[in-house]
């Protein structure tokens, strides 16, 4: 979402470029391109002004790092400044209570609901809590059977509210059947409305006098920009919430809300939503949210997805595998199915400094997503023992797998021979037969890996605890060049020095 606020930033700091020294001048010059962003952005006026001012002070006060210019200088000062604005520290929720009671509030539409179901889930995997789901809003149609759905899903009890019932009895009387049942979490679905009026503030009031909840959520869409800090605001007057939850951080809002709402209502962000999944659920890190803004990346964040993904006894043995040469398609396509999870290619690269903008490099070349869905579809439509050992893998047998993926046999034999090389080459990287560390020849396709070049896809994301050997996506097209220098076969040498040879005999003849 804060990918046109990155871009602006980014032109702003290449005015710093090739100044000597920082002076009022060029901190006026850049900063307004600095303001003008934040503006774009949907930011509160008054916290861009605020905002800007203290970033000039800072500037005009600071000498140049050693090491530093004054544009890298700037970034530095910018970073620090958003950290602040985003509200410093990771604020937590308050976990001591027994039972933890959470009130979920906001306008209708904004995901109050399906946050229910997010932190639900996120709880009783981080901190081993019992929930309790409790359907407040009897208003909303259907508002009660979704959040059944998502009990359902997530396995856990949900008070069988009705819409002729008080939402005020609803919670009290959940208070009690939560505790029959041994839950320690009580999830308070509240009403919402379209606006904001008296009669939703009232009832709001009144659970919160009748059940005490220990947190008050307020549950804010990001898509609403400056809408959702001013709701939150008015929100907070009344009920004094304990912090804000904002939904569909993975759309294409500007980012106003998140950079407003903590300097606004003065109540920190807990949590977003990066997806529509139970699981697309993640805590809000002010540093890690600064540094993707800046384009600095969020290694933090992608090892953390990793290490939620995939097993560490699971990680040994596909590593064991790799060394002996016994990796095979079944494999591939699980490691493919977990890479999936961790979300798309395009989120991930963001996630690795200095490599946020690879996609817009590749423009209308293939996507890797597509690509894996070609490979995982071929992979699939193979038997068991195709899977296991490919080398059964006859004519007959190509054309059947061709047929029953949707692709011709062109693309199955491709795949084939690219699965082939780069099993040799992660055997070979993981110990196996050839010599350990030495780098063999890449399939064509495939990244170079020359000095300078981008880091090997092939062969994973190595040195990332609990990602190791993750397989890649064969035959990225245009990817051939991506290092200074290109593996060249012996065969190939050998043709072109007997080229070279004939053309300086046909010369002597002359």
């Amino acid at each position: 979402m804060f990918d046109s606020l990155q871009d602006r930033l980014g032109n702003a700091f290449k005015k710093f470029r090739g100044q000597s020294s920082l002076d009022e001048n060029n901190i006026k010059e850049g900063l307004r391109e600095v303001r003008l962003a934040l503006l774009e952005a949907d930011v509160n006026f008054k916290v861009v002004k605020e905002f800007v001012d203290s970033i000039r002070d800072r500037a005009l006060g600071e000498d140049v790092a050693k090491g530093l210019d004054p544009g890298q200088q700037v970034v530095k000062i910018v970073h620090e400044g958003l950290i602040e604005l985003l509200g410093g520290e990771q604020a937590g929720l308050n976990l001591k209570p027994s039972p933890l009671k959470i009130m979920m509030v906001g306008l209708q539409g904004s995901g109050k609901t399906t946050s229910s179901g997010k932190i639900s889930l996120f709880l009783r995997k981080n901190e081993n809590r019992k929930p309790y789901l409790v359907p407040a809003d009897v208003y909303r149609p259907a508002a009660i059977e979704q959040l059944q759905t998502l009990g359902r899903q997530l396995d856990v009890p949900v008070y069988p509210s009705t819409p002729d019932m008080n939402p005020v009895d609803i919670c009290r009387d959940a208070l009690v059947k939560a505790e029959e049942a041994g839950c320690d979490l009580i999830m308070f679905d509240t009403a919402g409305r379209l606006h904001i009026d008296e009669l939703l503030m009232e009832e709001l009031g009144d659970i919160k006098k009748s059940c005490r909840p220990d947190e008050i959520l307020f549950v804010a869409d990001a898509m609403t920009g400056q809408d959702a800090v001013t709701v939150a605001e008015t929100f907070d007057k009344q009920l004094d919430i304990t912090g804000v939850v904002l939904t569909k951080m993975d759309g294409d809002a500007r980012g106003g809300a998140a950079l407003s709402i903590k300097s606004v209502t003065g109540k920190a962000v807990k949590f977003v939503g990066v997806g529509e999944k139970l699981s697309d659920l993640e805590l809000f890190h002010p540093d890690r949210i600064a540094s993707r803004i800046l384009g600095m990346g969020d290694m933090l964040t992608l090892i953390e997805k990793a290490q939620t993904t995939i097993d560490e006894d699971e990680a040994k043995g596909l590593a064991e595998k790799m060394a002996k040469a016994q990796f095979d398609l079944e494999d591939f396509r699980s490691q493919m199915r977990k890479m999936k999870k961790l979300g798309s290619m395009e989120g991930l690269l963001k996630l690795i400094p200095g490599m946020g903008g690879l996609m817009k490099q590749l423009g209308d070349a293939q996507l890797p997503e597509d690509e894996m869905k070609r490979t995982e579809a071929i992979i699939s439509s193979m038997t068991m023992q195709e899977r296991r050992n490919p080398k059964v893998i006859n004519a007959s047998r190509k054309e059947r797998i061709a047929k029953g993926s949707g692709h011709d046999v062109a693309a199955v034999n491709a795949l084939l021979k690219n699965f082939k090389q780069m099993s040799k080459m992660m055997s070979k990287m993981m110990g196996g037969k050839g010599k350990k560390g030495k780098f063999p020849k890449l399939p064509k396709g495939m990244p170079a890996l020359g000095e300078g070049g981008m880091p090997d896809m092939g062969a994973g994301m190595p040195g990332m605890p609990g990602m190791p050997g993750m397989p890649g996506m064969p035959g990225m097209e245009g990817m051939e060049e991506a290092g200074k220098s290109r593996t060249i076969s012996k065969k190939t040498l050998k043709e072109r020095k007997k080229k070279k040879l004939k053309k300086k005999l046909r010369k002597k003849k002359r």
